[in-house]
């Protein structure tokens, strides 16, 4: 069984910096496509960013320029180093793994902008 575990989460000043990881359990993590997504209160959940088992590479136009994604199959575990925070970036950040016949989702982990 497949699961996901977000971590590094938290609060930081604008301009900061925070680095989230998303482990996976379960096999054939390197085929597998990994995102990140967030949705503040009131808003729907959309997409930050995702790369494919590929090393293809997606951003929303939001955050291209601050956010980094990345991925160490040797660790099983997807990043998303997100620098010059700003207080629109305060969400729920959620990770996603697709593949053939799977699409997860982690519990989230809470992002807060503001000084």
């Amino acid at each position: 069984q497949v699961q996901l575990v977000e971590s590094g989460g938290g609060l930081v000043q604008p301009g900061g910096s925070l680095r989230l990881s998303c482990a996976a359990s379960g096999s054939f993590f390197s085929i597998s496509a990994m995102g990140w997504y967030r949705q503040a209160p009131g808003n729907q959940r959309e997409l930050v960013a995702t790369i494919s088992g590929g090393l293809r590479v997606n951003y929303a136009d939001s955050v291209k320029g601050r956010f980094t994604i990345s991925r160490d199959n040797a660790k099983n575990t997807v990043y998303l180093q997100m620098n010059n925070l700003k207080p629109e970036d305060t969400a729920v950040y959620y990770c996603n793994l697709v593949r053939v016949g799977l699409d997860l989702w982690g519990q989230g982990t809470q992002v807060t902008v503001s000084s």
